[in-house]
């Protein structure tokens, strides 16, 4: 049992996870529970390396994509489930506002205009970064792409496509995020999957073009 007044942290960890094992159920691959679990996974590293507060990144990273535009009505929708989870399990205005400061601005949409202000914000959001590139960034993109019909390839389509195809979604998001980690550690990690990700790209256009 929880003690009163006091914010029993592990508790409300283990709750986020049950928030999002439940809210994940019926999901697609891309934006699911190990989704979540590989970025709190990440936050929790990152925010050792970088001094943030290991329990709001952690907090954040299990309940940042309840949020999701896209797998709610709408963003607004999403943050308000968020907002009164966070109030009944939670309890503590403090930490309540920096996680919902946290999710409100990581999306790479707002993430990108430079509204991430508080150091467990920038660790959350290279954790969620960290997990859209490299392998796992790879197989997310086209379990995604499955999800919504989107075709692999179209050679006959002009550049610039925005999620014509799985792999224009390489060009728009996956290869831009490694200039945007915000710390040294995702930044150097990102730089080694993003050196995969060019490969795999290579091998992809060979095969397609039956070179190889």
């Amino acid at each position: 049992m929880r003690l009163e007044n006091e914010m029993n942290k592990e508790w409300i960890i283990e709750q986020a996870k049950e928030k999002a094992e439940a809210f994940f159920h019926t999901r697609d691959p891309a934006h699911d529970y190990w989704h979540a679990h590989r970025v709190a996974v990440w936050a929790v590293k990152l925010a050792g390396e970088e001094g943030a507060d290991a329990f709001v990144c952690e907090l954040a990273s299990w309940l940042h994509d309840i949020a999701d535009a896209k797998l709610n009505e709408s963003e607004e929708t999403g943050l308000f489930h968020v907002e009164e989870w966070l109030r009944e399990y939670v309890k503590d205005e403090k930490t309540e506002q920096k996680v919902m400061g946290i999710i409100a601005a990581m999306s790479f949409r707002h993430g990108d205009s430079n509204e991430m202000t508080s150091l467990e914000g920038r660790v959350v959001q290279d954790a969620d970064r960290l997990d859209a590139v490299g392998a796992i960034g790879i197989a997310r993109t086209f379990a995604y792409a499955g999800k919504i019909g989107e075709t692999l390839h179209r050679p006959d389509l002009p550049g610039g496509e925005k999620r014509e195809t799985a792999l224009e979604h390489f060009y728009n998001k996956l290869l831009r995020l490694k200039s945007l980690m915000n710390t040294k550690t995702a930044s150097e990690i990102a730089n080694t999957r993003q050196k995969f990700m060019i490969s795999y790209l290579e091998q992809f256009y060979s095969e397609w073009e039956g070179k190889r």
